[in-house]
């Protein structure tokens, strides 16, 4: 079964106006098999999977299902060849409930007038039990958490004679248990035979559940292979084009303090929390979901403040009761949430780079737009911010440049503190180590980087100090000599 190739595209193009975003591309994918596709953003990805499901028609190239050449491929002859695509957005109805989002959809390609809301509910429950899903098919898919909505969109697919299963980047908004719970699921349909797509850039979830891995670059093909001929060297070389480097990072020792907390509490957040910070410190906050990690963060930028303890930052102590003390006292926060939380994404680079300092460009009533210009040019250059100029909107940026546009907002406030909750999530492998590169180069100005996050291979990486939360109190800190840390 794993040998029989069930999708082959060979020398695939596709342009729009003068882009080209694929330059001949070539895919394999077998039946039983679990094959990754991976390049960084706008690598042509998303490009590709329009192609095979027929939303994008290709300029050039040959297209093989089952052993059949395809021409013109259109969304529903896709679905009638077994090609279901998943997207980031599940594509799912909110207001229907979860019997309904699974089964009406077949029963609209098979052109039935009426609706047999008994037998709906019957191929519903089939479905769930095929993927081991324990859902109300009853409850409305808006009451769902996104694991829900994605398990519904999986039951969809595979009740329409599912024959290639394509999934878009499906861990995005996944804990951990539900990412292994997911891969369970994936392992499931492989076994019945379902070819398996999943488009990912995360080394570690690649190496958990793919057989094959294939990798854009810029459009193009770059390499194939079965997983275990890629090792994260060759990995990062062929998604980036370049060596990344993945040493610790390792301060020059300094016994002068940036920034020091004092007995912090919150209650219902967090307990009794010291710690400091001396300069060239890189300072890791982790734990389990609910921990106290993220609301230390909350709290020294004064969304939510402490009710107790003391903040000392460069040897004086602060009291920071509100956002606007935190501003005044130059500490930078970057939410977990950018796109809501840290970013205007209709608005220009400009826009979001000087909303936080746009007082400094005020001479008594009158802006100042070309100091804002030279400014945002110049953080655009040093950040590595990759955009055509500064009045292009957010909106149109990768995650990993937008990422760097918030980062560039706190930077232009000259931070003494800089906090970031979950600074790489959704970003690329290369955008990734620009913006560790980054962080410690600050570390090393002198400014104070405390990094929030789950991520233990980017901790132990940037890092050279780690407090591990657990229930609300610091659990454990170590100094990052130990290559796994249990939370």
């Amino acid at each position: 079964m794993g040998n029989e190739v069930f999708l082959k595209l060979t020398g695939i193009r596709k342009s729009f106006g003068g882009v080209h975003a694929l330059k001949g591309v070539d895919l394999e994918v077998r039946k039983g098999e679990i094959h990754c596709l991976a390049g960084e953003n706008g690598c042509g990805k998303s490009t590709l999977i329009k192609a095979i499901s027929g939303v994008h028609s290709v300029d050039s190239g040959r297209i093989e299902i089952d052993g059949n050449q395809v021409e013109k491929l259109k969304p529903i002859d896709a679905i009638q060849m077994g090609i279901q695509v998943i997207y980031q957005d599940f594509a799912v109805f909110p207001n229907l409930t979860v019997a309904e989002n699974i089964a009406l959809n077949g029963e609209v390609l098979r052109g039935k007038k009426t609706v047999n809301w008994k037998q709906v509910k019957k191929t519903a429950k089939e479905a769930m039990a095929l993927v081991g899903a324990n859902l109300d098919p009853d409850m409305r898919l808006e009451m769902l958490p996104v694991a829900g909505k994605q398990m519904v969109a999986i039951c969809r697919a595979i009740i329409n004679d599912c024959k290639l299963l394509i999934l878009d980047e499906p861990t995005t908004a996944l804990t951990d248990k539900e990412v292994q719970k997911l891969w369970k699921v994936i392992r499931g349909l492989k076994e019945h035979g379902i070819a398996i797509v999943i488009v990912n850039h995360k080394l570690d979830e690649i190496y958990a559940i793919a057989d094959h891995l294939t990798i854009l670059r810029n459009g193009s093909f770059v390499s194939t292979g079965k997983i275990a001929e890629y090792d994260e060297e060759r990995f990062t070389r062929d998604m980036t084009g370049h060596d990344v480097d993945h040493a610790k990072y390792r301060p020059v020792l300094s016994k002068e303090e940036v920034f020091r907390v004092e007995h912090l509490s919150l209650k219902g957040r967090f307990e009794d929390v010291s710690f400091s910070m001396n300069k060239g410190d890189v300072l890791g906050i982790t734990g389990l979901l609910g921990s106290g990690r993220g609301e230390i963060g909350e709290a020294l930028f004064g969304i939510t403040p402490p009710e107790s303890g003391k903040i000392f930052l460069n040897g004086n102590e602060i009291k920071v009761n509100s956002v606007n003390d935190a501003i005044q006292n130059r500490i930078g926060y970057v939410s977990e949430d950018r796109l809501t939380e840290g970013l205007f994404i209709n608005k220009s680079i400009q826009d979001n780079m000087m909303a936080a300092s746009i007082q400094r460009y005020f001479h008594g009533i009158k802006l100042d737009t070309s100091e804002m210009s030279r400014a945002t040019a110049s953080l655009i250059e040093k950040l590595g911010v990759v955009a055509p100029g500064g009045d292009v909107p957010v909106r149109t940026l990768s995650g990993g440049n937008a990422q760097k546009v918030v980062i560039a907002k706190w930077l232009n406030t000259n931070p003494r503190l800089f906090i970031l909750n979950g600074p790489t999530v959704g970003v690329d492998i290369g955008a990734k180590a620009e913006i560790h590169s980054i962080l410690r180069e600050l570390a090393k100005e002198g400014i104070g980087i405390i990094v929030i996050s789950d991520d233990m291979r980017e901790l132990l990486q940037n890092c050279n100090k780690i407090i591990v939360m657990r229930n609300g109190r610091i659990g454990e800190v170590t100094d990052n000599n130990a290559e796994r840390i249990e939370l």
